[in-house]
Order: structure tokens, then sequence, then C-alpha cells
């Protein structure tokens, strides 16, 4: 097989659901012939089921050890934190899961500090995500976070009402953070090359139609919790392995990312921008949309801004004005 790059990969929460399927995705495109499987649950499991699988030229390692793990590595993915469970928000698992971000932006800082890019998809991913930058000294182009999964929830959930196939449904995107706050774009959409917004308010697709479904997916997680058991890990598994194949060199992301952003009005904060995601890592322009758009991502802005000052307060992160002393790139 060829693969991408020869550089390590590391699948950090590798024993779970998400990090098993990430695995696996990983090495069916072809990604590296270099994986390492870290979780401070016993991953030779999944390891043993991906050597069984006949992944023949491949070095396969699986550990428990955070210096084993993150030494050397180049690219990172983690969705080592706890799961969301019925009834809870993104939210609710804030102050255990960044201080397991604390603790991964260190061990970053400290085992692999030349690392090219870290994907991170725990929730909730815009504070984990800022928490693991800002504890392991990268660039902010360097670390990104799992937004595009909320992209592809409005495209299925279009293509499904028009009864077309996903690749009809363009210029799908939500922005701000990943969480019931996010802002659904549509102004943008084209349905098999037809403006959505010509659509919005026919017989067809009522204007009340639309914003029970840009509702619905707000909560899409909640959705696939409640029709499976569990939270969703094959959908953020896939999407969170494409976007490290497109740093690696593959193809360009085709979904926003959620993105360290310093401008004028959206200022230290993690979340989903107009994104480019490709092997220079991630760049983004601020989205343009409707007023009423843009409006609703200043509240999902101000959403994420509280839970940035509840880190402070939580000691979890300290002031903004002393992130530069930590991290001399923000």
């Amino acid at each position: 097989m060829a693969f991408l790059t020869d550089e390590k990969l590391v699948i950090v929460g590798a024993a779970g659901m998400i990090g098993s399927n990430m695995v696996q995705t990983a090495l069916m495109m072809g990604l590296t012939s270099n994986i390492c499987l870290y979780d401070v649950f016993s991953p030779e499991g999944v390891a043993e089921e991906m050597r069984q699988s006949g992944f023949g030229d491949v070095n396969i390692v699986a550990t428990t050890d955070e210096k084993e793990a993150f030494t050397d590595a180049k690219y990172i993915i983690s969705s080592g934190g706890a799961p969301r469970k019925e009834g809870m928000t993104r939210e609710d698992l804030l102050a255990g899961n960044c201080k397991i971000a604390e603790g991964l932006g260190q061990n970053i800082k400290k085992y692999c500090p030349d690392v090219k890019h870290v994907v991170i998809i725990f929730n909730p991913a815009d504070l984990t995500g800022l928490v693991t930058l800002l504890y392991s000294g990268l660039k902010p182009g360097q670390v990104t976070t799992l937004a595009g999964l909320d992209s592809t929830r409005l495209q299925s959930a279009l293509a499904k009402k028009f009864n077309v196939m996903q690749s009809k449904v363009t210029g799908c995107a939500t922005y701000g953070g990943h969480g019931e706050q996010m802002a659904v774009f549509g102004s943008n959409v084209k349905i098999d090359g037809k403006p959505l917004t010509e659509l919005i308010g026919t017989e067809q697709f009522p204007e009340q139609e639309w914003e029970e479904m840009k509702t619905a997916v707000t909560k899409g997680g909640a959705a696939i919790i409640k029709l499976r058991g569990r939270s969703s890990f094959q959908s953020p598994s896939y999407l969170s392995v494409e976007m490290i194949r497109a740093v690696m060199g593959g193809e360009p992301f085709k979904y926003p990312a959620g993105t360290y952003v310093k401008t004028d009005k959206y200022d230290h904060i993690m979340m989903a921008m107009d994104t480019t995601l490709d092997k220079n890592g991630c760049s983004f322009k601020v989205p343009t949309g409707t007023p009423e758009e843009i409006a609703k991502l200043d509240a999902s802005y101000e959403h994420l801004c509280k839970m940035r000052d509840e880190l402070v307060t939580l000691n979890i992160v300290p002031p903004i004005e002393k992130w530069s002393e930590i991290n001399p790139n923000l």
C-alpha cells in the first residue's frame, strides 16, 4: 500500500469506540505506515484487531505510556475525553474534559513540540481545543477542532428533505460553537444548483420547517444518542481522520473546522470559521451571511466566551492577558 506519509500519527483515546474507528479509518485510507494507539485503558485489543485485519505494511504500536506515545509524534487526533450521555449537553463535560486537554497540551510541549497538526474532537471541543492549544505552545493554525460534523448534519437533513444525493447539496456550513448555540448558515446553500433561499418559504419548504430543521441540526448529537443509546462515534471518527489527511497532504478538508480566532470582533477563542485546512495547516476567513446569520454567530461567540471565562474561574486557564506567557504564539 502507498501511504501519504511515514511520519507518526497518534490516536489518543484509541481504546474507545471513536478512537478505534479512527484507527481503522486511518489505516483504510492509507494515511501512514507509523501509527500509535494511546489510551489510559490498554488499546492492545484494538491493535490486535487491526493486525488481524491484514494491514500488512504498518507499524502498529499500542501503549498506555504517554512518553512512548507522544515522543516523535507528527500528527495527533484526540478523542480522549469523557463521552456525552443521554440528557447531557456538550457543555456539561466542560471542567473534566478541559483538565484532560490541559494534560494533553503539556504532553505535546514536553514530548513532541515539533508536531505538525493536532485535531481535537472531545467535547466541548471549542474549549478543549483552546486549552490544548494554550498549553501545547503550538501556533494557532496547528490545532483544529471537529466542527464539520454540524455541517454534514445540515447537508444530510437537506438531502433527505429534497430527496437528492448529499453531493447535490452544496455550501452547507455551521459556524461558531460546536454546541446547541451554533450558527446555522443557509444563505450560501444550493440544492442541485438552486439557491436554498429561493426554496425557503415555498409550499415545498415552509419557513417554519426550515427553522425546525436548523434547531434539529444543533441537536444532532442528542438525536444520535436517542437513536443508538450512545453518542456518535462513526461520523466524528471519519471526519476527524479526513481532517488529518488534509494536513498530511491529501485533498483539502471541505467543511468548516474549529480554529483559533483573534480578530477585532472575535478574540482569543476557538470556533468554526470559513476555514481552509490543507498541508499548510488551518487558515480562516470570517464567514459572510445575512444579518440574521451574523447575529447568530455573534451570539454563539458570546456563549463560548462565557465558557472560556468559566475556565479562568476554575483555574484551568489563567486570565487572557497571561496566555502569551504560556504560549507566545497567542
